[in-house]
């Protein structure tokens, strides 16, 4: 008796579903949803093939960090105090200014530092980088092709007249094709908008409307400029907060649990005001 044929590799299997040849990219979307339904293909993968066929339709300007929101180093600065926005910042590389925002003479790596705290000479503009500037207009996977060419993870964008217009990371860009990392904060999106965790605080998504979170904490916050509380948040404090942040509002202790270089995800509310949700 023959031997059982070998069973079919997942990239045979999954060749022999393509084999069907999509006309549009539609249909492959469909041929691959599909190969994720028959077991073909995990949910990861799928998410990472979606989102490397999206880059190629999005343009720079849908995903940079804006530049009022830059963080950047003033060339004058003394090196203490570039230490202390490193520190704060937590980012491994940043756009070194001149006269203003507009004037960036290079990237500063937060490595280059180490020169100075082991005693070595460390002059600020020697240490710089040269910047690459890009256009808002440019597609992703162009600007991905090109980080991995030159082996930048930092690109300043420009708008049309020339002018700063924000900047972009490999790190960006990436983010788009293997989507948002996911960590103990996250919500279920079936969730309520507030739930009480077992400390006694609450996780608020800061898309709740301020209308809601008045509802649930008794407070009396104005919905006239910001429909929602991670709006009052970036207003309280003038920026987009970064991870770990507190803010007061009335009372409250506001802990940003998740936040990127774009938008707050989830805020971890103290009622220290001994404020329990209002009853449904």
């Amino acid at each position: 008796m023959d031997p059982s044929p070998s069973r079919p590799t997942l990239l045979e299997r999954l060749s022999a579903l393509l084999m069907r040849k999509p006309e549009d990219r539609e249909q492959l979307l469909g041929l691959l949803r599909g190969a994720f339904e028959r077991n073909l293909l995990d949910s990861d993968a799928l998410t990472i093939i979606e989102g490397a066929m999206q880059v190629s339709d999005m343009q720079v300007r849908d995903i940079m960090v804006p530049r009022a929101q830059m963080d950047v180093v003033d060339i004058a600065e003394d090196p203490e105090k570039i230490v202390d926005i490193v520190i704060e910042a937590a980012h491994s590389r940043f756009p070194v200014i001149g006269e203003n925002r507009d004037d960036i003479i290079g990237i500063l790596l937060a490595k280059e530092l180490l020169r100075y705290f082991s005693g070595k000479e460390f002059d600020l503009r020697d240490s710089l980088r040269p910047a690459v500037f890009v256009p808002e207009s440019k597609r992703l996977n162009v600007l991905l092709r090109e980080f991995r060419a030159s082996r930048n993870h930092m690109a300043i964008v420009v708008d049309e007249y020339g002018g700063i217009a924000g900047l972009v990371t490999i790190e960006d860009v990436l983010e788009q094709i293997v989507g948002d990392i996911e960590d103990e904060y996250d919500f279920d999106e079936t969730a309520d908008n507030i739930v009480l965790d077992n400390t006694g605080r609450y996780r608020v998504k800061a898309t709740t409307e301020i209308a809601d979170f008045n509802a649930a904490f008794g407070t009396a916050f104005s919905d006239e400029a910001f429909d929602t509380v991670g709006g009052l948040v970036i207003h309280q404090l003038g920026r987009l907060p970064k991870r770990n942040e507190t803010v007061q509002l009335d009372g409250l202790r506001v802990q940003v649990l998740r936040a990127d270089s774009r938008r707050v995800h989830t805020l971890l509310v103290d009622p220290q005001r001994g404020l329990k949700l209002a009853a449904e």
